[in-house]
This record gives C-alpha cells, sequence and structure tokens, in this order.
C-alpha cells in the first residue's frame, strides 16, 4: 500500500507571498496545496510544518475523507481561516494525488463536466470616473463577459479597489497601511459610476460590484435599492458577513442579488445565508474552505436553495488554488461565476499550470491532477516579503471594516 512519506511546505514571494504545500507518497508521486493567506502566510505554514506534517507521514494518501476528518475532528479547536487553510492544503494535494494515480484530471474523479468553461469575471478600476470607462472598455476588449467595477471615491486616498499595478494587490506594505473611508461620500458616489459604466457600455455584459464589508445593513439596504435599475450581478459583501441575521434586512428592501463568503471558513459559517435564501452567490474558495471536499459540501448545500457559487479568485491565491477552483467549478450544477485575475511573470516562473482563458472562460487541459506544477528552485529566486493588508479609519479617527 502507497504511503504519505514526505511532506514539505515552501514560503515564497514570486510576485506576491505564497504558501505551498507538496505531498510525496512513498510510490513516487506528488501533490500540491495552496496554503496562502493573505497578511497571515507564516501562521499557516507554522500550522503546517508543526502540527499536521507530522500526523501525515504514514497514511494512506488514497483516504481523503478520513483524513479530512481526522484533521479537523482531531484539533479539537475547530474552524477558523488558519486551520481551515491548512487542512485545504492538505485536502486539495491528495486530490491531485489521487487523479495523478488514476490517470484523470480532478473534475473527471468529481464526476465529469457539467459545462464547456468557466464564467469569469475580472477587475476594472479607476482613480477616477474617466480611467475607469477605459479600464472596463480594456476588459471588454480582452472578451470578458462580466466585469466587476471599482474607482476611488473622491477625497478619499487609497480607497479600496482601485489597481496600482498590473493585477490588484492590496497587501502593500510591511506594516498595514491605514486608509481613509467615509461611508457617507462612498454611498452619494458610488451608484453614479457605476450608472456611467452601464450608460456608456450597455446591458450586454455583467456588471459587479465590491462592498468589501464597509456598509451596516441598512446602509447595504439604501446602496441596493439606487441601483436596482442597473441590473447589477452582484453587489459582494454588502455588510460583515459574521452576523448572518443581517442579511435578512438588506434582503427585505432590494432585488439587487447578493454575493458573500470569501472571508467565512465553513458550511457553518454560511449555513443559515444558504439555507434561508438570504444570499444568492456563496463565494467560499477552496483554498480557505478546507479544501476540495469542504467545499463541494457547502455548494451541494447551495444547490438545494437555488444559491449558486462564485468562489473569490483574487491573486492572493496561487495557481494551485485557481486550478482546483475551476475543476470544482466544471461539475458543480449550481455555479455561477468565478473571480479571477491573471497573475504575474513572476509568479508563473513558479508554478505551471493546464488552466487557460479564451473568451471569457477558463478551461483546463487533460492532466491528471490539478494540472500544476511547481518549481522549487525558481522558487528559491523569491524569498519571503512581509506584507500586510491595509487598515481602514473614517474620517474621525475610528478603526472600520477594510
Amino acid at each position: 500500500m502507497s504511503t504519505i512519506e514526505r511532506a514539505e511546505v515552501f514560503v515564497a514571494s514570486p510576485g506576491r507571498n505564497f504558501v505551498t504545500l507538496r505531498i510525496t507518497t512513498s510510490d513516487g508521486v506528488t501533490g500540491l496545496g495552496d496554503a496562502t493567506l493573505n497578511g497571515r502566510e507564516l501562521a499557516v505554514a507554522s500550522y503546517l510544518r508543526d502540527h499536521l506534517v507530522p500526523l501525515l507521514i504514514g497514511r494512506d494518501p488514497a483516504r481523503i475523507e478520513d483524513i479530512w476528518q481526522y484533521l479537523y475532528r482531531g484539533a479539537y479547536w475547530r474552524r477558523g481561516p488558519v486551520t481551515m487553510t491548512a487542512i485545504a492544503a492538505v485536502d486539495v494535494a491528495l486530490w491531485d494525488i489521487k487523479g495523478k494515480v488514476a490517470g484523470l484530471p480532478v473534475y473527471q474523479l468529481l464526476g465529469g463536466r457539467s459545462r464547456d468553461g468557466v464564467l469569469v469575471y475580472s477587475h476594472a478600476s479607476g482613480t477616477d470616473v474617466p480611467s475607469l470607462l477605459d479600464d472596463v472598455a480594456r476588459f471588454r476588449d480582452l472578451g470578458y463577459q462580466a466585469i466587476r467595477a471599482q474607482t476611488g471615491v473622491p477625497g478619499l486616498g487609497g480607497s479600496y479597489g482601485v489597481r496600482k499595478g498590473v493585477v490588484y494587490e492590496p497587501a502593500n506594505s510591511s506594516l498595514p497601511d491605514e486608509q481613509p473611508w467615509s461611508t457617507e461620500a462612498y454611498l452619494d458616489f458610488a451608484p453614479t459610476y457605476l450608472a456611467a459604466v452601464r450608460e456608456k457600455f450597455g446591458s450586454g455584459f455583467h456588471l459587479l460590484h465590491d462592498v468589501h464589508h464597509r456598509l451596516t445593513p441598512i446602509e447595504a439596504a439604501r446602496f441596493g435599492k439606487s441601483v436596482e435599475d442597473l441590473r447589477l450581478f452582484w453587489m459582494e459583501d454588502p455588510t460583515p458577513a459574521e452576523n448572518q441575521e443581517a442579511f435578512r434586512l438588506i434582503r427585505q428592501h432590494t432585488t439587487t442579488p447578493i454575493a458573500t463568503g470569501e472571508v467565512l471558513n465553513s458550511i457553518w459559517d454560511v449555513k443559515d445565508l444558504i439555507t434561508e435564501q438570504l444570499i444568492d452567490y456563496v463565494r467560499t474558495t477552496v483554498v480557505h474552505a478546507g479544501g476540495i471536499t469542504h467545499l463541494r459540501r457547502i455548494f451541494d448545500l447551495a444547490a438545494l436553495y437555488q444559491v449558486r457559487t462564485g468562489s473569490h479568485g483574487a491573486t492572493d491565491l496561487s495557481p494551485i488554488s485557481l486550478a482546483a477552483a475551476v475543476h470544482v467549478d466544471l461539475t458543480v450544477p449550481n455555479f455561477g461565476i468565478q473571480e479571477y485575475m491573471p497573475h504575474v511573470a513572476e509568479t508563473m516562473e513558479v508554478f505551471r499550470t493546464g488552466v487557460s482563458l479564451a473568451n471569457g472562460l477558463l478551461d483546463l487541459d487533460e492532466t491528471p491532477g490539478l494540472g500544476v506544477e511547481y518549481d522549487e528552485k525558481a522558487a528559491e529566486r523569491f524569498p519571503y516579503d512581509p506584507k500586510y493588508l491595509p487598515v481602514a479609519r473614517r474620517l474621525d479617527g475610528s478603526v472600520h471594516d477594510w
């Protein structure tokens, strides 16, 4: 019987910080998992090295469900982003191994295709309305069928969602960057620039917007109502999602679709949101919600209540997570959309992947497993570079949700 012989944790910063787990079996088969938690990478790396790796050695890599339950229940202290990200890395690596042993891409092991490609959205942004419109035009020219639109609020430097380089990367300094925020200014301005996008480009594509947890439930209800005629695909994270009950108030006041869940880590964190149909899209992601095994449980529950998937997929997830997400997206019947940002060239020097983009859709080649390779030697050229996500402060100096 093949057993897990070795599990290695790599921390590198090819364009940004990533934590990668590589499991090797006694038969020499390797599997990769992403363990990146933006701004808290070393916490997950330590959880893996110091606590999970010793528990894996000698186990049967084919027993994915058993290992998942062992790591989750056996810790006693359950859930949370660090624990679930570490378990996800193990789980995804084991699915990668299982696919390679079977000689099949992972999506075939999950039941095969439910669709020919995975609809994605990318991120248009600007420092003002004209630059935002130029960026939307760029993505339309690239063939995207769905675009998220964000721009800086006048008078508020560093506002969320404004891309400063080739890709949007908010983790930007060795200590948290403190940025000003005014909910009142945002509520006055955001509907106007979303309306400008629709006025210039029409309704022949999906338009998305991320509120990023910054509103109270009644403020979010006001925002959703104000943009109903723009037919947003969704408003994302309108209010902090820890209080699932809060979404009931938003739902009572607007028909704008709601998406949330990227910072949530288990089926219990989204259970009420789904079963009471308080959201339209669940945004849990493979790397932060326990891997393929647990993410499928969340999506299966969502399917029963006509809630669709819309997984987080920014570049703070490595190409391993992107590939794993696409394998799941291809198979689940209630797929909605997948967030997507292309990784920078440095990232792709370390990770090689069979994921491809055409006409606003992602697809995979037929490589067994996940179809991703990790170049350890290339990674050595990119040492860990501490970066933190920003902190938002209201204009009176008090801390707000970023």
